[in-house]
């Protein structure tokens, strides 16, 4: 991967072709440039599949063979999701670089060749070559084999635990409205026994016609132990005393069934999609490494790798803290001294996933919250709770890095060591 804007800038030179790419849902502009920002030929406009794809791949070796190129950079914006389709195909067809551009680069940048804010496919693809002339550019590491098979595993994974969430909201309303007092007797309206009653018992007045020992006859389906008579007893009294609404119970009765039978068939669809995610980790040879990380589960290491991909196509962290928009950022100007605070561009889940982390680490992790005491007590620059946490969850990414590229176990010892002796020398000046 290329790291400095230099590097890129450098990377297009007299023998390069720049092609951009105006990526859009069915049928995308293209444009080539050399690397003074001179256009070649007309822009063509292909389809999104493999004729539009070949059309795309003549014009551009026609245009090589006709100005004597021998390299070739393919810039896109990415757009949403239509722009997968052709980095897969040129990644597969061609030994073409493929790089992308900020979107908020093109958008800012597009009024400065007319001065006017058009926007067409046509004018984005000159202005996403032009990006890439100049360096702006980021080359994607799109994940491929087991790599890809965790993404779309994680990120299906995420909308089950959305739906889950919904669901969960979604009775929880229902009893707020017919039986608020249930939560008095079941805390955990989730529980075995609670999901047994009511799924047979929801309304205050069902539960009013059963005795102790028929209620109790109901915990069982869900549970065999820990819920007895005294339970039955407490929830009749709850019942008795319901002041829950009495319209429309027959049918909420019929959406509870439906949503619980949805809520119990979601969940056990995560369970299994965990299994499979965590034998999927064992073929990654990284995996164990970042486990060994006390504090951290298998499930964040794989949505760690699902958004990252492979460790070792970086060169250095701080592109895997950019990547997840850790990076901070400045707000100065003569003698006045802004804020620094993080960019938040890059991958959200990944910031998230990281943020997240950070509190059973620092229940867990002696060394983390060794740093994080000092972070938050130091004498110069004490930072506050959060930002101590976004500082460790940088760390965190450091680790991974180190563990995923060096194949070593997490050493908590040798770690505390570095940390006291850096401490010290801080202390010390």
């Amino acid at each position: 991967m290329n790291y400095t804007q230099n590097e890129k800038i450098m990377q297009v030179k007299n023998s390069t072709l720049v092609v951009g790419v105006g990526i859009v849902k069915n049928k995308h502009a293209a444009r080539a440039f050399n690397f003074r920002g001179i256009e070649y030929d007309k822009a063509i406009f292909f389809e999104n599949n493999e004729a539009g794809f070949k059309k795309l791949l003549h014009w551009i070796r026609k245009i090589s063979e006709k100005e004597n190129k021998t390299d070739v950079i393919v810039g896109m914006e990415p757009t949403g999701h239509y722009w997968f389709a052709l980095e897969e195909y040129l990644r597969r067809k061609t030994d073409f670089l493929r790089v992308v551009v900020n979107p908020a680069h093109v958008k800012r940048i597009k009024t400065l060749d007319d001065n006017s804010p058009t926007k067409t496919d046509k004018k984005d693809a000159k202005v996403i070559a032009k990006l890439v002339v100049e360096g702006r550019y980021s080359v994607p590491h799109m994940p491929e084999k087991e790599y890809a098979d965790l993404r779309v595993a994680m990120s299906h994974r995420e909308r089950l635990v959305k739906d889950i969430i919904d669901l969960s909201n979604k009775v929880q309303q229902l009893l707020d409205k017919y039986f608020p007092e249930y939560k008095k007797v079941f805390k955990k309206w989730d529980g075995k026994a609670s999901v047994a009653v009511l799924k047979e018992l929801f309304l205050p007045e069902l539960i009013l016609e059963k005795t102790d020992e028929e209620i109790v006859e109901v915990f069982r389906k869900g549970a065999n132990r820990a819920v007895g008579i005294k339970r039955a007893r407490k929830l009749k009294k709850a019942a008795l005393n319901s002041v829950g609404i009495k319209e429309g119970a027959e049918f909420t009765q019929f959406e509870l069934r439906n949503l619980l039978e949805q809520y119990e068939l979601l969940n056990k669809q995560k369970d299994l999609l965990e299994e499979k995610v965590e034998k999927l980790l064992e073929s990654m040879p990284e995996a164990k490494y970042m486990e060994s990380v006390k504090g951290v589960g298998f499930m964040t290491v794989a949505g760690f790798i699902a958004e990252v991909g492979d460790v070792n196509n970086y060169d250095h962290p701080k592109q895997i803290q950019k990547l997840a928009g850790l990076n901070l950022k400045e707000n100065s100007s003569g003698k006045h001294q802004g804020q620094t605070r993080i960019t938040k561009r890059g991958r959200p889940k990944l910031r998230a996933l990281l943020y997240r982390v950070m509190m059973p680490m620092l229940a867990n992790n002696l060394e983390f919250k060794k740093l994080h005491e000092y972070y938050i007590t130091r004498r110069d620059n004490p930072l506050k709770k959060k930002q101590s946490m976004i500082a460790l969850a940088c760390k965190l990414i450091r680790i991974f890095f180190a563990l995923g590229q060096k194949h070593i176990m997490y050493d908590g010892e040798k770690l505390m060591n570095d940390i006291e002796k850096n401490l010290s020398l801080q202390e010390a000046a």
